[in-house]
């Protein structure tokens, strides 16, 4: 796969997603927000954007190893989010048309290859990013010397979390801009009443939250995903996500290291 090659597929990246979002590190980042797809990419990025006095330009929603890769090799800080391989799995069968064998190779592939580099990256879990967002950003904070600012994980913030990702089916500049950093929370929050107004289709609607529907679609697929066929490659999944589980408790602060940290540089990023 050219994902977890960074000079391959970043500048393709650029070239494909030429923002506000998906963004894609570069000189500017300040911050890599990146995991498998349903590993509550959108809502981390709300919850972060929204805790900020003023906008962190980050680099997120590629799902592609190249990106943490090139944040490791560049000395940027990154939150690697990782999810239980089933529910992640499933929750992208939903959605996207992709067979279930291939997503398992492809989210076994997806963390192996970040394996190398995890030393450089803190972890963020789903069932803690999607319950205490703010304790993920405080060991953040004490992993790369950051000063973010710390999510409110109550009913209130939630609440406002969930309703920017009920409207990122509208594709508006104004929210996906606050995403990547270049819009301000003031400025994303006087466009809410506009999108209020702005019909959606049904599907996009609930494309990014929680919902009892999503749930009993999962259940169908249980069956599928126990095939004795698929044995090997679920083990293969699991197996990487509790190699990555394991090593993200024993890291020290990067910045304790004293690591020299080379500049951004694409073009010596083979791997």
């Amino acid at each position: 796969m050219v994902f977890e090659y960074p000079a391959v597929y970043l500048p393709f990246a650029r070239r494909k997603y030429r923002g506000p979002s998906p963004a894609v590190i570069g000189s500017e980042t300040e911050l890599v927000i990146d995991g498998y797809f349903r590993s509550a990419n959108t809502f981390s990025v709300y919850a972060f954007q929204l805790s900020q006095n003023k906008p962190v330009r980050l680099a997120h929603h590629l799902h592609a190893p190249a990106q943490l890769i090139m944040a490791a090799r560049s000395g940027i800080p990154a939150l690697l989010l990782l999810r239980e391989p089933r529910d992640a799995i499933l929750s992208e069968l939903i959605y996207d048309d992709v067979a279930l064998p291939d997503a398992l190779v492809a989210y076994a592939r997806f963390y192996t290859c970040l394996l190398p580099y995890l030393d450089s990256f803190v972890v963020g879990e789903f069932a803690q990013v999607t319950s205490d967002f703010g304790a993920v950003i405080r060991r953040l904070n004490a992993f790369c010397g950051t000063s973010f600012g710390e999510f409110r994980h109550d009913a209130e913030g939630v609440r406002e979390c969930l309703a920017l990702m009920r409207h990122r089916g509208t594709s508006s500049e104004v929210l996906l801009g606050f995403e990547s950093g270049v819009i301000t929370r003031g400025e994303m929050r006087r466009e809410i009443p506009v999108l209020e107004r702005t019909p959606k289709p049904p599907e996009l609607h609930e494309a990014w939250v929680p919902s009892q529907e999503r749930s009993r679609a999962k259940a169908a697929l249980m069956e599928q995903w126990l095939s004795p066929r698929l044995a090997r490659l679920r083990n293969r999944a699991q197996g990487v996500y509790e190699q990555i589980r394991s090593a993200s408790g024993r890291l020290a602060p990067r910045h304790d290291r004293g690591r020299d940290d080379p500049p951004f540089d694409d073009v010596a990023c083979w791997h």
